[in-house]
């Protein structure tokens, strides 16, 4: 199984979601064994998507230093997850990864333009070898061990268009686009005051996400699936988890996950070596693994 990148560069622009600002994004290929790099060239900040960066989990993911920051990337490390694309740079020239429409479809669209290509150098895969579960109170995430890559989410809310929702995921490339790269990020309007008195949530509108006042949903279209709320978790959970740095062979349960948890699992998970194992599949073992991405 061989590391990929992008067969050509790709470019767009959109909203920040809690700046409110226009950004311009440009997804570039990278030579082999590169990873994931985002680069700010507003500032000339570059960063890898890695645990160890993130800097606050507050509302969205955001990797940085003391130099600058990156928020939001969640939904676009989502889709280049799905995709299988090892090695990438992504060029922005503001503090955050566009919110398009709220999920990661425009992400999918931006890929499938820019195409895959193989490139001369092998990819491995961290496998999970035991159970590793962080909480916060009632709140966890939890790895497992696992033959085939799985995301389980459970959430509740007190919220007529809401209320429980539980979705099983089995984790490709195909399914990806299908069930879970279409749903939008969501939020309520009783918590919009206070995230603009934070200077957050200042480019979110009915345009690109799910909006609920105290009884009903306000998007004149309604949902794009009637669970889209708990597959939009999912949606988050994929791309937190990319930043282990390789592709995750186990199964991922969750119930009221969020940015943090997601973090705080990535952490404790690479924490112990015990926890994981990163190498090169078996031929026959990688043929298979290789064909969630196909």
């Amino acid at each position: 199984m061989k590391q990929t990148t992008l067969a050509k560069a790709v470019s767009g622009v959109g909203i920040g979601l809690h700046k409110g600002e226009p950004i311009q994004i440009r997804l570039e290929p990278l030579e082999a064994n590169s990873g994931i790099l985002f680069y700010r060239s507003d500032i000339g900040l570059l960063v890898q998507a890695l645990p160890q960066n993130v800097v606050n989990t507050q509302m969205a993911t955001v990797i940085g230093n003391a130099s600058g920051y990156i928020s939001t990337i969640e939904h676009l490390l989502s889709a280049v997850y799905a995709y299988g694309i090892d090695n990438i740079r992504v060029v922005l020239d503001g503090a955050e990864v566009p919110v398009m429409d709220g999920s990661s479809a425009s992400f999918c669209m931006m890929l499938d333009e820019a195409g895959k290509r193989k490139l001369d150098a092998t990819k491995d895969v961290l496998i999970i070898k035991k159970e590793v579960e962080v909480a916060d109170g009632k709140k966890f995430a939890r790895v497992t061990p696992s033959l085939k890559p799985t995301y389980n989410f459970m959430i509740e809310f007190a919220h007529p268009s809401i209320g429980k929702q539980e979705y099983h995921f089995e984790f490709s490339k195909k399914n990806f686009i299908e069930e879970i790269a279409r749903a939008r990020t969501f939020g309520f309007m009783k918590d919009v005051q206070m995230l603009r008195a934070r200077g957050l949530g200042l480019g979110g509108s009915l345009d690109n996400a799910v909006v609920l006042d105290e009884t009903k949903i306000l998007n004149p279209e309604g949902l794009r699936f009637t669970n889209e709320f708990v597959r939009h978790k999912i949606l988050d959970a994929i791309g937190d988890l990319s930043l282990l740095g390789a592709p995750f062979l186990g199964d991922y349960t969750s119930f009221a996950g969020s940015h943090n948890l997601n973090h705080e699992l990535t952490k404790a998970i690479l924490r112990d070596p015990s926890n994981y194992e990163i190498r090169t599949l078996s031929v026959e073992r990688a043929q298979e693994f290789e064909k969630v991405y196909a």
